[in-house]
């Protein structure tokens, strides 16, 4: 507590020390500061100038940020002024810049910009919220590659190789096919005149040759130099009134048949057994549907349909939940039907990853264009039930009550049987028709049924 006398305040402390004994109540319990001593300590404080030390911030040295590289509409010094497709000339101050400011369209120093303030195409004024600059920097970017809708974050140096190499590819190909039509100095035609000769020889050995370099390349490089060559040839057309040369490749529609059918089946082994990513393989299935097919090859435009492994339809047939091969989308059903070529695919693939019951679902439900060869595949379905293990399940299925496997059963073909059977061993090598089974690949042992169904005394359902 406190109180006031003549001007001066009295402090008075109470001391908190209770103990009872007697000893202790000649200690003071009441002090009397006076107030002189404190006013004197108190301007003996105020006589002491602040140090440095006691502010809170304390500023040794300054300088001005560092700027780094940017894009104009970013530049920290010029005021940028945002506008959609002005391509007429600079807006305001746009064309101003400093040292670290980025062309948005070209992707380098503004002072390198050739088009940076030109009548007509001014890329001081481009800028990342517009959909015009966009697709201008997007198309300069990708280039070549921009025909598959492929984003920059897609792009590496793979396919900036593969791009160029489509460059080089397209100009030598107009080069070679202006080459088929010529005029021999003494060539004569059937009849013993002179005449021209369309000879498409030439063309066919260079696209021959780039897809040879493109198997080379990357799995994505080679997929986009395949498919990028593939829309330049097709592209070819006969000329009439012209002797054609006696053989196949000298035909412009033989032979790009044949080139076609080879960028086909190595799409298709590309899309079913390696690891192209789904989001991809439908890129590359937009860009085949986009081709324009002339009327000799119109059978082969759906040749790159395939379904992708991780399809609902196919996973379910594959885990055993759909034994029919049909799913019902919105009303609609989907029938688990694919070419034979891509059969062969998967069937080669799930043995090479010793997946042999999915094969045995997957076989049993699917359907293709080439009945007759499915069923040489299908006639398998015992050998593929040993390989996995269920010896009682594959003699069973010898005896299926539609197309019975045991009705095409040959002398060899039982004898391999009968050795799989007595010694429990199997080729390791994948096969799709009976005439595999007998190449010369080792023979391995089979692993046994699995340890849970032969306690309860069952046969592995497929």
């Amino acid at each position: 507590m406190g109180t006031t006398v003549d001007t001066g305040e009295i402090i008075i402390i109470l001391s908190d020390d209770e103990d009872g004994e007697e000893d202790m109540c000649s200690d003071l319990s009441v002090l009397i500061v006076e107030m002189e001593d404190v006013k004197k300590s108190a301007d003996a404080v105020a006589a002491v100038p602040p140090s440095a030390s006691d502010e809170d911030l304390v500023i040794t040295f300054s300088r001005r940020a560092e700027v780094l590289p940017h894009a104009r509409y970013d530049c920290p010094i010029h005021a940028f002024t945002a506008t959609d497709g002005e391509i007429g000339a600079s807006v305001a101050n746009n064309h101003l810049t400093c040292d670290q400011c980025f062309c948005y369209i070209c992707d380098k120093l503004a002072a390198s910009c050739k088009m940076w303030s030109y009548a007509g195409v001014c890329h001081c004024n481009s800028h990342k919220r517009s959909d015009f600059w966009n697709n201008l920097r997007n198309g300069l970017l990708l280039g070549g590659l921009k025909a598959f809708n492929l984003t920059l974050c897609e792009i590496d140096s793979h396919l900036r190789l593969a791009d160029t190499m489509l460059q080089s590819f397209r100009q030598g190909l107009s080069e070679k096919f202006l080459s088929t039509v010529k005029t021999p100095e003494c060539g004569v035609n059937q009849l013993n005149q002179k005449s021209l000769i369309f000879d498409y020889t030439a063309v066919f050995e260079f696209v021959s040759s780039f897809l040879n370099k493109a198997a080379q390349q990357e799995g994505r490089a080679a997929a986009i130099l395949r498919l990028g060559a593939a829309a330049e040839f097709i592209r070819h057309f006969q000329i009439s009134g012209y002797f054609i040369c006696q053989s196949p490749i000298a035909t412009n529609v033989d032979a790009r048949l044949m080139l076609l059918q080879r960028v086909i089946a190595s799409m298709q082994r590309q899309m079913v057994t390696t690891d192209l990513t789904s989001d991809f393989i439908d890129k590359l299935q937009d860009f085949s549907k986009r081709l324009c097919f002339p009327v000799e090859l119109k059978s082969l435009k759906n040749s790159l349909c395939v379904r992708h492994w991780d399809d609902v339809l196919l996973v379910t047939v594959l885990k055993g939940q759909n034994v029919s091969g049909v799913r019902k989308d919105k009303g609609k059903k989907d029938f688990l039907i694919e070419q034979i070529s891509v059969v062969l695919l998967r069937t080669e693939l799930l043995q090479r990853q010793h997946r042999y019951r999915e094969l045995c679902r997957y076989l049993r439900v699917v359907k293709s264009d080439d009945s007759k060869r499915l069923q040489q595949v299908r006639d398998l379905l015992p050998f593929f039930m040993c390989m996995d293990g269920c010896l009682t399940g594959s003699l069973n299925s010898f005896f299926t009550v539609v197309s019975a496997p045991a009705a095409r059963l040959t002398p060899p073909l039982f004898l391999f049987y009968f050795r799989i059977f007595r010694t429990a061993t199997a080729p390791t090598a994948p096969v799709s028709q009976a005439a595999h089974c007998f190449s010369d690949a080792a023979w391995q042992p089979i692993k046994d049924e699995p340890d849970e169904m032969k306690r309860k005394g069952e046969e592995p359902r497929i």
